[in-house]
Protein backbone atom coordinates (compact mmCIF):
# COMPACT_ATOMS: atom_id res chain seq x y z
CA UNK A 1 0.00 0.00 0.00
CA UNK A 2 1.35 3.86 -1.04
CA UNK A 3 1.75 5.92 2.09
CA UNK A 4 -1.02 8.62 2.63
CA UNK A 5 0.49 11.96 1.90
CA UNK A 6 -0.29 14.39 4.30
CA UNK A 7 -1.83 17.94 2.67
CA UNK A 8 1.04 19.86 4.38
CA UNK A 9 3.72 17.05 2.58
CA UNK A 10 2.10 18.00 -0.66
CA UNK A 11 1.80 21.63 -0.50
CA UNK A 12 5.80 21.27 0.15
CA UNK A 13 6.22 19.85 -3.12
CA UNK A 14 4.90 22.71 -4.65
CA UNK A 15 6.92 25.44 -3.79
CA UNK A 16 10.19 27.62 -4.88
CA UNK A 17 12.44 30.10 -3.34
CA UNK A 18 10.86 33.14 -2.86
CA UNK A 19 11.74 36.43 -3.05
CA UNK A 20 9.84 38.10 -0.07
CA UNK A 21 12.67 37.55 2.65
CA UNK A 22 15.97 38.76 3.79
CA UNK A 23 18.52 35.40 5.22
CA UNK A 24 19.73 36.17 9.16
CA UNK A 25 23.10 34.52 10.70
CA UNK A 26 22.66 31.05 11.10
CA UNK A 27 20.05 29.94 8.27
CA UNK A 28 17.75 31.98 9.82
CA UNK A 29 15.86 33.91 8.12
CA UNK A 30 12.76 36.55 8.32
CA UNK A 31 9.72 37.06 5.36
CA UNK A 32 7.95 40.17 5.55
CA UNK A 33 5.03 39.15 2.98
CA UNK A 34 2.96 39.93 5.73
CA UNK A 35 2.81 41.93 8.85
CA UNK A 36 4.31 39.22 10.89
CA UNK A 37 7.63 39.81 9.76
CA UNK A 38 7.96 35.92 11.04
CA UNK A 39 11.70 35.24 11.92
CA UNK A 40 12.39 31.80 10.91
CA UNK A 41 15.04 29.13 12.25
CA UNK A 42 15.97 26.62 9.43
CA UNK A 43 13.31 23.47 9.13
CA UNK A 44 10.50 25.58 10.77
CA UNK A 45 7.06 27.55 9.10
CA UNK A 46 6.00 31.10 9.33
CA UNK A 47 2.59 31.93 11.23
CA UNK A 48 1.09 31.46 7.67
CA UNK A 49 2.55 27.32 7.57
CA UNK A 50 2.87 27.77 4.03
CA UNK A 51 6.53 29.94 3.89
CA UNK A 52 8.94 27.38 5.30
CA UNK A 53 12.90 27.64 6.07
CA UNK A 54 14.39 24.64 4.04
CA UNK A 55 18.38 24.99 4.62
CA UNK A 56 18.22 29.05 5.28
CA UNK A 57 16.21 29.95 1.81
CA UNK A 58 12.41 30.67 2.25
CA UNK A 59 10.53 28.51 -0.01
CA UNK A 60 6.37 30.07 -0.60
CA UNK A 61 3.53 28.29 -2.24
CA UNK A 62 3.92 28.13 -5.82
CA UNK A 63 1.57 25.89 -8.99
CA UNK A 64 -1.51 25.43 -7.28
CA UNK A 65 -4.76 26.75 -6.65
CA UNK A 66 -6.78 25.76 -3.76
CA UNK A 67 -10.21 27.28 -4.90
CA UNK A 68 -11.26 28.77 -8.60
CA UNK A 69 -14.58 30.46 -9.10
CA UNK A 70 -15.87 32.60 -11.65
CA UNK A 71 -18.18 35.78 -9.58
CA UNK A 72 -19.16 39.89 -10.64
CA UNK A 73 -16.52 41.85 -9.51
CA UNK A 74 -19.39 42.89 -7.17
CA UNK A 75 -19.05 39.93 -5.25
CA UNK A 76 -15.60 40.98 -4.24
CA UNK A 77 -16.88 43.26 -3.54
CA UNK A 78 -15.60 46.29 -5.83
CA UNK A 79 -18.16 48.65 -6.58
CA UNK A 80 -16.15 51.25 -8.01
CA UNK A 81 -14.09 48.84 -10.49
CA UNK A 82 -15.84 48.10 -14.10
CA UNK A 83 -19.17 47.40 -12.93
CA UNK A 84 -20.87 44.26 -13.71
CA UNK A 85 -17.17 42.40 -15.26
CA UNK A 86 -16.59 39.10 -14.12
CA UNK A 87 -13.92 38.10 -12.08
CA UNK A 88 -11.94 34.96 -12.24
CA UNK A 89 -10.75 34.24 -8.38
CA UNK A 90 -8.22 32.30 -7.45
CA UNK A 91 -6.67 31.16 -4.21
CA UNK A 92 -3.78 29.24 -2.49
CA UNK A 93 -3.94 28.07 1.36
CA UNK A 94 -2.95 29.31 4.21
CA UNK A 95 -3.17 32.47 6.21
CA UNK A 96 -1.56 34.48 8.37
CA UNK A 97 -5.02 34.87 10.99
CA UNK A 98 -7.00 32.58 12.35
CA UNK A 99 -10.33 34.10 12.83
CA UNK A 100 -13.25 32.28 14.20
CA UNK A 101 -15.85 33.59 11.40
CA UNK A 102 -13.95 33.02 8.77
CA UNK A 103 -15.93 32.68 5.22
CA UNK A 104 -13.18 31.18 3.61
CA UNK A 105 -12.11 28.87 6.36
CA UNK A 106 -11.84 25.61 4.42
CA UNK A 107 -9.53 27.01 2.28
CA UNK A 108 -7.42 29.83 4.90
CA UNK A 109 -7.41 27.37 7.90
CA UNK A 110 -6.38 24.33 5.64
CA UNK A 111 -3.19 23.93 7.57
CA UNK A 112 -4.36 24.75 11.41
CA UNK A 113 -7.88 23.34 11.13
CA UNK A 114 -8.15 19.24 10.64
CA UNK A 115 -11.60 19.33 9.64
CA UNK A 116 -11.28 22.10 6.65
CA UNK A 117 -8.97 21.19 3.22
CA UNK A 118 -9.69 22.00 -0.13
CA UNK A 119 -7.97 19.62 -2.57
CA UNK A 120 -5.32 21.33 -4.52
CA UNK A 121 -5.54 22.14 -8.00
CA UNK A 122 -2.19 22.23 -10.14
CA UNK A 123 -1.94 25.14 -12.37
CA UNK A 124 0.18 26.74 -14.50
CA UNK A 125 -0.25 31.19 -14.82
CA UNK A 126 -0.38 30.24 -18.36
CA UNK A 127 -3.47 27.33 -18.11
CA UNK A 128 -5.06 30.55 -15.62
CA UNK A 129 -4.48 33.24 -17.88
CA UNK A 130 -5.91 31.32 -20.95
CA UNK A 131 -8.84 29.98 -18.50
CA UNK A 132 -9.86 33.83 -17.71
CA UNK A 133 -9.63 34.37 -21.58
CA UNK A 134 -11.88 31.50 -22.16
CA UNK A 135 -14.67 32.80 -19.66
CA UNK A 136 -14.63 36.49 -21.13
CA UNK A 137 -13.12 37.76 -17.47
CA UNK A 138 -12.29 41.16 -17.96
CA UNK A 139 -10.50 40.50 -13.84
CA UNK A 140 -8.94 38.12 -12.32
CA UNK A 141 -8.47 37.95 -8.67
CA UNK A 142 -5.94 36.67 -5.75
CA UNK A 143 -8.57 36.02 -2.61
CA UNK A 144 -10.30 33.03 -0.35
CA UNK A 145 -6.96 33.00 1.29
CA UNK A 146 -4.54 35.68 2.48
CA UNK A 147 -3.00 36.78 -0.74
CA UNK A 148 -0.34 38.83 0.55
CA UNK A 149 1.30 35.47 1.75
CA UNK A 150 1.32 33.77 -1.89
CA UNK A 151 2.39 37.16 -3.52
CA UNK A 152 5.07 35.35 -5.60
CA UNK A 153 2.78 33.25 -7.17
CA UNK A 154 0.35 35.79 -7.50
CA UNK A 155 2.42 38.70 -8.80
CA UNK A 156 3.46 35.57 -11.60
CA UNK A 157 0.13 35.16 -12.65
CA UNK A 158 -0.61 39.15 -12.75
CA UNK A 159 2.37 39.37 -15.15
CA UNK A 160 1.13 37.65 -17.56
CA UNK A 161 -2.87 38.31 -17.08
CA UNK A 162 -1.89 42.23 -17.57
CA UNK A 163 -0.10 41.59 -20.80
CA UNK A 164 -3.00 40.34 -22.59
CA UNK A 165 -5.20 43.36 -20.92
CA UNK A 166 -6.48 41.73 -17.89
CA UNK A 167 -7.47 43.93 -14.63
CA UNK A 168 -5.24 42.71 -11.38
CA UNK A 169 -6.92 42.58 -7.56
CA UNK A 170 -6.39 41.33 -4.27
CA UNK A 171 -9.00 40.40 -1.38
CA UNK A 172 -6.78 41.05 1.53
CA UNK A 173 -6.83 41.12 5.01
CA UNK A 174 -4.69 43.76 5.06
CA UNK A 175 -1.54 42.65 6.71
CA UNK A 176 0.70 44.02 5.04
CA UNK A 177 4.32 45.47 4.95
CA UNK A 178 5.75 48.58 2.57
CA UNK A 179 8.46 45.95 0.92
CA UNK A 180 5.59 43.46 -0.07
CA UNK A 181 3.56 46.31 -1.36
CA UNK A 182 6.39 47.80 -2.98
CA UNK A 183 6.57 44.15 -4.48
CA UNK A 184 2.88 43.99 -5.41
CA UNK A 185 2.49 47.58 -6.79
CA UNK A 186 3.26 47.38 -10.58
CA UNK A 187 1.63 44.31 -11.12
CA UNK A 188 -1.80 44.91 -9.02
CA UNK A 189 -4.71 47.65 -9.72
CA UNK A 190 -7.46 46.74 -7.32
CA UNK A 191 -7.19 45.98 -3.32
CA UNK A 192 -10.09 45.47 -0.80
CA UNK A 193 -9.27 44.75 2.51
CA UNK A 194 -11.47 44.24 5.37
CA UNK A 195 -11.17 46.29 8.73
CA UNK A 196 -12.20 43.80 10.96
CA UNK A 197 -13.03 46.71 13.46
CA UNK A 198 -10.89 49.44 15.54
CA UNK A 199 -9.92 47.75 18.82
CA UNK A 200 -6.95 45.54 18.65
CA UNK A 201 -8.35 43.68 21.60
CA UNK A 202 -10.79 42.43 18.82
CA UNK A 203 -7.46 41.88 16.22
CA UNK A 204 -5.71 40.29 18.69
CA UNK A 205 -8.15 36.96 18.91
CA UNK A 206 -8.13 37.01 15.50
CA UNK A 207 -4.15 36.59 15.61
CA UNK A 208 -3.44 40.31 14.21
CA UNK A 209 -1.88 43.47 14.79
CA UNK A 210 -4.67 46.87 14.21
CA UNK A 211 -2.09 48.91 13.22
CA UNK A 212 -0.48 47.23 10.64
CA UNK A 213 -3.96 47.28 8.92
CA UNK A 214 -4.22 50.83 9.10
CA UNK A 215 -0.61 51.44 7.54
CA UNK A 216 -1.11 49.05 4.44
CA UNK A 217 -4.85 51.26 3.93
CA UNK A 218 -2.81 54.45 3.70
CA UNK A 219 0.21 52.72 1.93
CA UNK A 220 -1.84 51.04 -0.86
CA UNK A 221 -3.59 54.93 -1.27
CA UNK A 222 -0.38 56.55 -1.20
CA UNK A 223 0.69 54.26 -4.19
CA UNK A 224 -2.41 54.90 -6.17
CA UNK A 225 -3.95 51.22 -5.95
CA UNK A 226 -7.46 51.68 -5.90
CA UNK A 227 -8.66 50.81 -2.81
CA UNK A 228 -12.23 49.49 -0.90
CA UNK A 229 -12.20 48.75 2.86
CA UNK A 230 -15.10 45.98 4.28
CA UNK A 231 -15.92 45.50 7.62
CA UNK A 232 -18.28 42.80 8.65
CA UNK A 233 -20.25 43.80 11.27
CA UNK A 234 -20.69 41.23 14.13
CA UNK A 235 -23.58 41.83 17.20
CA UNK A 236 -21.60 42.55 19.92
CA UNK A 237 -17.96 42.50 18.49
CA UNK A 238 -17.38 45.34 16.58
CA UNK A 239 -20.67 47.29 16.25
CA UNK A 240 -21.24 50.04 18.36
CA UNK A 241 -21.64 53.60 17.20
CA UNK A 242 -18.44 54.43 18.81
CA UNK A 243 -16.15 51.71 17.26
CA UNK A 244 -18.10 52.54 13.90
CA UNK A 245 -17.34 55.99 14.04
CA UNK A 246 -13.70 55.34 14.73
CA UNK A 247 -13.45 53.09 11.40
CA UNK A 248 -15.10 56.21 9.26
CA UNK A 249 -13.52 58.87 11.11
CA UNK A 250 -9.96 56.96 9.66
CA UNK A 251 -10.82 56.47 6.73
CA UNK A 252 -12.27 59.82 5.40
CA UNK A 253 -8.52 61.08 6.95
CA UNK A 254 -7.46 58.73 4.29
CA UNK A 255 -9.37 59.54 1.98
CA UNK A 256 -13.16 60.05 1.88
CA UNK A 257 -13.64 58.80 -1.85
CA UNK A 258 -12.87 55.22 -0.15
CA UNK A 259 -15.89 52.94 -0.85
CA UNK A 260 -16.94 51.73 2.85
CA UNK A 261 -19.09 47.93 2.70
CA UNK A 262 -20.36 47.35 5.74
CA UNK A 263 -21.43 43.52 5.68
CA UNK A 264 -23.65 41.16 7.59
CA UNK A 265 -22.12 38.53 9.51
CA UNK A 266 -23.62 35.30 9.59
CA UNK A 267 -23.23 32.40 11.70
CA UNK A 268 -20.20 30.32 10.22
CA UNK A 269 -17.12 28.12 11.33
CA UNK A 270 -16.50 28.61 15.12
CA UNK A 271 -17.91 31.73 15.74
CA UNK A 272 -21.66 31.02 16.39
CA UNK A 273 -22.85 32.73 19.95
CA UNK A 274 -23.06 36.25 18.01
CA UNK A 275 -26.77 36.45 16.00
CA UNK A 276 -26.91 36.95 12.65
CA UNK A 277 -26.68 40.98 11.81
CA UNK A 278 -29.68 42.81 11.99
CA UNK A 279 -30.72 45.38 8.95
CA UNK A 280 -30.95 48.04 11.37
CA UNK A 281 -27.50 47.53 12.17
CA UNK A 282 -26.13 47.72 8.51
CA UNK A 283 -28.80 51.06 7.90
CA UNK A 284 -27.26 52.34 11.21
CA UNK A 285 -23.58 51.66 10.12
CA UNK A 286 -23.84 52.62 6.57
CA UNK A 287 -25.71 56.91 8.60
CA UNK A 288 -22.70 56.29 10.57
CA UNK A 289 -20.20 56.93 7.30
CA UNK A 290 -22.24 59.13 5.66
CA UNK A 291 -22.42 61.36 8.75
CA UNK A 292 -18.65 61.54 8.86
CA UNK A 293 -17.84 62.39 5.45
CA UNK A 294 -17.60 59.11 3.74
CA UNK A 295 -18.93 59.94 -0.03
CA UNK A 296 -19.77 56.16 -0.84
CA UNK A 297 -21.34 53.90 1.78
CA UNK A 298 -22.41 50.25 1.03
CA UNK A 299 -24.51 48.12 3.13
CA UNK A 300 -23.95 44.34 2.10
CA UNK A 301 -25.02 40.51 2.11
CA UNK A 302 -28.88 41.40 2.45
CA UNK A 303 -30.02 42.50 -1.11
CA UNK A 304 -33.06 43.98 -1.30
CA UNK A 305 -33.24 44.44 2.48
CA UNK A 306 -31.22 47.57 3.26
CA UNK A 307 -33.09 50.32 0.55
CA UNK A 308 -30.79 52.70 -1.23
CA UNK A 309 -27.76 51.39 0.16
CA UNK A 310 -26.70 49.05 -2.41
CA UNK A 311 -26.47 51.86 -4.76
CA UNK A 312 -24.17 54.32 -5.74
CA UNK A 313 -24.88 58.20 -5.54
CA UNK A 314 -23.26 61.23 -6.85
CA UNK A 315 -21.72 62.61 -4.00
CA UNK A 316 -22.68 66.26 -5.38
CA UNK A 317 -26.23 66.03 -6.28
CA UNK A 318 -27.53 63.05 -4.90
CA UNK A 319 -28.18 61.44 -7.99
CA UNK A 320 -28.37 58.15 -8.58
CA UNK A 321 -26.02 56.85 -10.91
CA UNK A 322 -25.21 53.06 -10.33
CA UNK A 323 -28.46 50.49 -8.88
CA UNK A 324 -27.93 47.29 -7.75
CA UNK A 325 -29.79 44.16 -6.02
CA UNK A 326 -26.65 42.25 -3.90
CA UNK A 327 -23.97 41.36 -6.49
CA UNK A 328 -26.59 42.17 -9.75
CA UNK A 329 -25.89 45.55 -11.32
CA UNK A 330 -29.73 46.92 -12.38
CA UNK A 331 -28.59 50.33 -14.02
CA UNK A 332 -25.74 51.97 -14.39
CA UNK A 333 -25.81 55.65 -15.63
CA UNK A 334 -22.08 56.62 -15.24
CA UNK A 335 -20.51 58.92 -18.48
CA UNK A 336 -17.23 58.58 -18.62
CA UNK A 337 -16.90 57.65 -14.95
CA UNK A 338 -18.99 61.27 -13.57
CA UNK A 339 -22.40 62.06 -13.14
CA UNK A 340 -24.76 62.24 -15.57
CA UNK A 341 -26.33 65.18 -14.38
CA UNK A 342 -24.10 67.72 -12.70
CA UNK A 343 -21.00 65.92 -14.59
CA UNK A 344 -18.59 65.35 -10.97
CA UNK A 345 -16.19 62.61 -11.62
CA UNK A 346 -16.96 59.75 -9.46
CA UNK A 347 -14.16 57.65 -8.08
CA UNK A 348 -13.23 54.71 -8.75
CA UNK A 349 -11.95 52.54 -12.33
CA UNK A 350 -14.37 52.57 -14.79
CA UNK A 351 -14.20 51.92 -18.81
Amino acid sequence: MPETVTLKELLTQHTKVGELYHTMPDDWVRCYACGHRCKIPPGKDGICRVRFNRDGKLYVPWGYVGALQLDPVEKKPFFHAYPASKALSFGMLGCDYHCGYCQNWVTSQALRDPVAGAPPEFISPEEFVDLALKHKAKIVTSTYNEPLITSEWGVEIFKLAKKVGLVTSYVSNGNGTAEVLDYIQPHVDLYKVDLKGFRQKAYSQLGGVLQNVLDTIKMLHERGIWLEIVTLTIPGFNDSDEELKDIANFLVSVSPDIPWHVTAFHKDYKMTEPDNTPVKTLIRAAEIGYNAGLHYVYAGNRPGEVGTYENTFCPSCRETLIERWGFKVESNRLKDGACVKCGTKIAGRWE
